[in-house]
């Protein structure tokens, strides 16, 4: 596993970056709550008044005047798009890289597999985006016990557990991707973060683009749907797992015979 060890090195500053950023956002998040608890219960009345947007974003069926509702929409975008590109991004350069730097050739004279190559490479990736996400449920839950509030453990625990899912997707995706490319990775990966993104945006927004939900992994992490239904839909959640295993297969098939340079 000394490739899996490497790569863990390299990612190591990118790692603690992306899980400060994302970890101090969402504590500062539930830290605000009590202040803002009173506001908030006449601020939910008014969000479900206003059509489009809050249907874009599933205000209009949260309370945010309850720590679960506010920390659905609040923390749940921030873990959301930050998770969504941090996992993008780890996983989109992963395998392009070595032609990047131009050290593919040092790489592929060791007495080593592709197929080894990619695997250690894949379990850095899943190793990075699991310990990214163990830190930040601590931090979550370690924050809402410090305010004092009663934490909702099943609504809490399904939406970390469908914002994990959704960066194991991302990262399927952008794995398949890597293989492909040579350079210029980072841009697809955010790009590919923030149009499955927007792409439920407008699931939620149009009646008519409501099938959009089951191509983006963003369909399944609706807080709104996660707290009024108290699970995780597993038609969405099947679908998402069989793209990102595609993507994952795909890496394979094209790393393997492609001629690098």
């Amino acid at each position: 596993m000394t490739l899996v060890r490497h790569e863990l090195k390299q990612g190591k500053l990118s790692f603690l970056i992306w899980t400060v950023c994302i970890g101090f956002l969402l504590t500062v998040c539930v830290f605000l709550f009590p202040e803002m608890k009173g506001q908030m219960e006449g601020i939910s009345e008014t969000f479900a008044s206003m059509g489009s947007f809050t249907a874009a974003f599933g205000m209009d069926r949260l309370n945010f005047g309850t720590l679960i509702g506010f920390y659905a929409i609040e923390c749940g975008n921030v873990l959301g798009l930050g998770g969504g590109f941090y996992a993008s991004l780890c996983a989109v350069h992963i395998l392009c890289k070595e032609e990047k730097d131009k050290t593919a050739e040092f790489l592929l004279a060791h007495p080593v597999s592709r197929s080894r190559i990619i695997t250690e490479k894949l379990i850095a990736v899943l190793i990075q985006i699991t310990a990214l996400n163990l830190i930040i449920y601590v931090l979550s839950v370690g924050s809402m016990t410090m305010i004092g509030e009663e934490i909702p453990w099943k609504e809490m625990n399904l939406l970390h557990l469908a914002y994990y899912l959704l960066q194991i997707e991302l990262a399927g995706i952008c794995f398949g991707l890597s293989a492909f490319l040579c350079k210029g990775s980072a841009g697809v990966g955010l790009g590919i973060a923030a149009m499955m993104y927007f792409l439920n945006l407008i699931a939620n927004i149009a009646e008519v683009a409501e099938f959009l939900k089951y191509i983006t992994p963003f369909g399944y992490c609706e807080g709104a749907d996660i707290v009024s239904d108290g699970r995780l839909n597993g038609a969405m959640v099947a679908i998402g797992m069989a793209i990102g295993i595609a993507g994952t297969a795909v890496a394979y098939l094209k790393y393997t015979g492609k001629d690098i340079r």
